[in-house]
């Protein structure tokens, strides 16, 4: 296969912005970067890559910025088709709209039809990795890992698992979680460019004994993620309280049974106590981020405050909990929930969330979420001028950041100008 040699802006990172500040971030007026059998096998200034590889198909860009693809750390792909559904706060949401949903995915051709439609959505708006929720069937997992494989997607999933407080057709038992789980992740885990994640949905969902069964799933597997749910809103929080009487915290319902790892992903975490951040730091957890989803529910604002220590914070979109599947539009939520916290995000920050963050958050940063040489090459193109409203804020920017800003807060699909997977235009 011939080299190819992408030709435009280029923006990478050599740190972490929330440690070290914007200066973390490197711009290239006139970059680079050379893709060689599906990875990154150079990266520096045009002229200088041109003239290195001269056999090289080029592929101008122009002022076009290349990005890593954008890494979502928390979806629901089998929300896909109610996202926007409107006016209720977390539980009654659940009930209303996601259940009678989810009920859907028993069916393997319906549940194949929504991953294809889903990865359409995701990759038309620059995502090229997400970790997904599936539903407590196992066809919604392996229809969401073989659409990702046919496409030669990195992408990470685990079977939902729930047991009590959920309509009949949507629980299991925790045998059956972790019976389905094991099989599933013996299946999936590690083939190609996939990830097995194990999934209790939260703790109002499990049983103790099915959060026992996954911990003990979790620590015969550790090479896997595990994703949850923690503290969204305050009166999901008084609910785990009344279920869990005996637990110190929200945490601590995982906490105890073997649900808290350095491998946890844990959603939302906005209304946390000091005990369980202290408990996230200490064993390096990571914090997924969902500000569309946070606003849309009512859920309130989390603490970017908590972003730059041992913590890892992913950016997600939540889909359909959040109302977007943009991850540009999820930058944007990041920032006006920041300003209301009295913290605005530097335009390096929010793209560093949205990549190379997220993939830190799932640790796959080895991977993907960064433009270095030895990386998938897992990229996205921005066009910083794709509306009218947008090529005239950024015709005025004296700086790649005054630039950038306007596409982030304003740009949708339209921004972007190329995908590429493993090297390969999408």
């Amino acid at each position: 296969m011939k080299d190819t040699l992408l030709l435009g802006q280029l923006l990478r990172f050599d740190a972490d912005p929330f440690v070290t500040g914007i200066g973390a971030a490197r711009h290239d007026s006139h970059g680079a970067v050379l893709i060689r059998e599906g990875k990154i096998a150079d990266v520096g200034q045009a002229d200088t890559l041109r003239a290195a590889h001269p056999g090289a198909e080029v592929v101008d860009h122009g002022k076009g910025l290349i990005l890593p693809g954008f890494v979502d750390a928390h979806a629901h792909y089998p929300q896909t088709a109610m996202i926007a559904s409107w006016g209720k706060r977390l539980i009654d949401w659940l009930n209303t709209y996601t259940f009678p949903e989810e009920m859907r995915f028993a069916d393997p051709a319906y549940a194949a039809e929504i991953a294809s439609r889903y990865f359409d959505l995701t990759l038309s708006n620059g995502t090229t990795t997400v970790a997904s929720y599936c539903t407590i069937h196992p066809e919604s997992v392996d229809a969401y890992f073989e659409e990702a494989q046919r496409r030669g997607l990195r992408a990470l999933a685990g079977k939902t698992c729930m047991d009590r407080n959920a309509p009949e057709g949507l629980r299991d038992s925790a045998q059956a979680a972790y019976d389905d789980s094991k099989a599933l992740l013996e299946k999936w885990h590690g083939v190609d460019r996939l990830g097995y994640i194990i999934t209790p949905r939260f703790s109002p969902t499990s049983t103790p004994g099915q959060l026992t069964a996954l911990g003990a799933l979790w620590a015969e597997h550790p090479d896997c993620l595990m994703q949850t749910h923690l503290s969204e809103q305050t009166d999901e929080i008084e609910w785990v309280k009344g279920l869990y009487p005996d637990a110190r915290d929200y945490l601590d319902t995982y906490e105890a049974h073997g649900l808290l790892g350095a491998g946890g992903l844990y959603g939302h975490a906005i209304h946390l106590e000091p005990r369980e951040i202290d408990r996230l730091r200490e064993v390096g957890a990571a914090l997924i981020h969902c500000p569309t989803s946070n606003t849309f529910i009512g859920s309130g604002l989390f603490d970017m405050g908590l972003a730059g220590g041992s913590i890892r914070v992913g950016l997600a979109t939540d889909t359909g909990g959040g109302s977007s599947f943009s991850m540009l539009r999820t930058m944007a939520a990041a920032y006006e929930i920041g300003q209301l916290r009295g913290r605005a995000l530097h335009p390096a920050e929010l793209i560093w969330l949205a990549t190379e963050g997220s993939a830190r958050a799932l640790r796959i940063d080895d991977k993907v979420g960064r433009v270095a040489v030895g990386m998938e090459a897992d990229l996205v193109v921005l066009d910083l001028a794709s509306t009218p409203a947008i090529a005239q804020r950024s015709a005025r920017a004296e700086t790649i950041w005054e630039a950038l800003f306007p596409t982030i807060m304003m740009g949708d699909d339209r921004a972007i100008a190329e995908v590429r997977v493993a090297g390969r235009k999408v």
